[in-house]
C-alpha cells in the first residue's frame, strides 16, 4: 500500500464529483449550497473509505486558524500534583478538535520567551501561560501577540488578560467553617501563616487569600484566631518544628495547616506530645495532596482543583479567541474555580476540656 497522503482530489475522483463539490461537503456546507443528499453521502463514504484527513496547513491558510493552542508553564508538566492542569486542558482542547502544544521553562525567563515566540511562529490560535503555584507574574510582552490566558497566576501589572485561579478565599472560609460546624470556638491555631493578615511567606498568593478567608469566617462567628506560626517553607519539617514550638507553650484544640505537607509535620509533633487526632486536636488543611489519604487518621483538606483549572483556562481562552482582539476586555477578569472540601477523619467535636472551658 502506498504511503502517499490521500488528497481532496482523490476523494472527489472516488465519489465522481468535482473537487470544489467535495470540499463543500467535507467543510459541512453541502446542505447550505443545496448539494443533493446522494452526492453528499457519496463524498462522505469515499472520504471514510480512503481515510481522508484534511491538510491542516491548507485549512489554516484558508480559515486563518491552525486549531492549535500553546501551553507554557514553569514546572506544571513535571509536577505530580499540578499535572492534572495539563490533563484538564488537553481534554477540553481535544473536545474542540484542537491540539495543545506544551512547553516548560523551569522558571527560566529567557527560555519562556523563546518557547512563547516559537509557538507564535507556528501561529497558534491562543496561549495559556501557567504556573505550578498560585503566584503573581510579570507578563511577557510577546504574549500580547495572540489571545492569551493566565492559569494559576495573576499579573503584577494591570493587563487585559484574564486569569484563572483557585478560589483560595472561599477555601479559607471553608476550612474555618468546617471547624465551626464541629463546635470549635476556642484554641484554633494556624500553621504556615498568620495570625495577622500580613504574616505569610513572600509571594504567597494562596497563603494571603486562605488567611483572609479563615479570618473573615471566624470573625463573622465571633471567634478569634488563637495564634499562628509563620513557616518560610511549607514542607513537613517546617510543620513539625512550628507545631512543636506551639505545643511547648500551649494546648491547641484545632489546627488549620496551610497545606497537607505542613499537616504531615503537625501530625508528627502532636504524636510526639501524646496528642491524638481528632480526639485531642482537630486538623484541617489544603491541597488534597496524595499524602492526605495516606495519613492516619485520613486528613480533611480543601482540594486544589487542578483538572478543573485546566479545563476552565481553555474555555476562557476560546472566549478570548472569539473576541475582537482590536477591542480586548479591558478588565482582565479573574475567574475563580471552586475548591471542594474533602471530608475525612481528622476533625472531631471539641474535647471535654475545651467544652468545659
Amino acid at each position: 500500500m502506498s504511503s502517499r497522503r490521500v488528497t481532496l482530489a482523490d476523494v472527489a475522483k472516488a465519489a465522481g464529483v468535482s473537487r470544489p463539490t467535495a470540499s463543500l461537503v467535507l467543510s459541512g456546507r453541502g446542505r447550505e449550497l443545496r448539494i443533493s443528499q446522494d452526492v453528499e453521502q457519496r463524498v462522505l463514504r469515499a472520504a471514510d473509505e480512503l481515510q481522508y484527513r484534511p491538510n491542516i496547513v491548507s485549512v489554516g491558510l484558508r480559515t486563518g486558524t491552525t486549531r492549535t493552542i500553546g501551553f507554557v508553564s514553569d514546572t506544571v508538566a513535571t509536577s505530580r500534583l499540578a499535572g492534572d492542569m495539563i490533563k484538564g486542558a488537553l481534554e477540553a482542547a481535544r473536545e474542540r478538535g484542537v491540539m495543545l502544544f506544551i512547553g516548560e521553562t523551569e522558571g527560566d525567563a529567557e527560555l519562556e520567551r523563546l518557547l512563547l515566540q516559537a509557538m507564535l511562529d507556528r501561529q497558534v490560535d491562543g496561549l495559556i501561560l501557567a504556573s505550578m503555584f498560585t503566584t503573581t507574574i510579570k507578563v511577557p510582552k510577546v504574549v500580547a501577540a495572540a489571545p492569551a490566558v493566565l492559569l494559576n497566576a495573576l499579573p503584577k501589572q494591570p493587563t487585559h488578560l484574564p486569569s484563572v485561579i483557585p478560589d483560595e478565599i472561599e477555601a479559607g472560609r471553608c476550612a474555618a467553617r468546617v471547624l465551626l460546624e464541629a463546635g470549635h470556638r476556642d484554641g484554633i491555631y494556624l500553621i504556615g501563616a498568620g495570625p495577622g493578615l500580613r504574616q505569610f511567606p513572600p509571594g504567597g498568593v494562596a497563603a494571603m487569600e486562605r488567611l483572609r478567608g479563615i479570618r473573615e469566617t471566624l470573625g463573622e462567628a465571633g471567634v478569634n484566631v488563637a495564634g499562628g506560626r509563620l513557616c518560610d517553607d511549607w514542607q513537613p519539617e517546617y510543620g513539625l518544628a512550628a507545631t512543636r514550638a506551639l505545643l511547648e507553650s500551649t494546648r491547641p484544640h484545632a489546627l488549620i495547616c496551610f497545606n497537607d505537607r505542613l499537616a504531615l509535620g503537625a501530625y508528627q509533633a502532636l504524636d510526639d506530645f501524646g496528642l491524638k487526632v481528632p480526639a485531642d486536636v482537630s486538623v484541617v488543611s489544603f491541597d488534597d495532596h496524595p499524602i492526605a489519604t495516606w495519613m492516619r487518621p485520613k486528613l480533611t483538606t480543601v482540594a486544589l482543583p487542578h483538572y478543573e483549572l485546566g479545563r476552565k483556562a481553555v474555555d476562557v481562552l476560546f472566549t478570548q479567541i472569539g473576541r475582537d482582539q482590536a477591542d480586548p476586555d479591558p478588565k482582565g477578569e479573574v475567574h475563580r474555580v471552586p475548591m471542594p472540601l474533602r471530608s475525612r477523619e481528622s476533625i472531631g467535636p471539641p474535647s471535654a476540656a475545651e467544652s468545659v472551658g
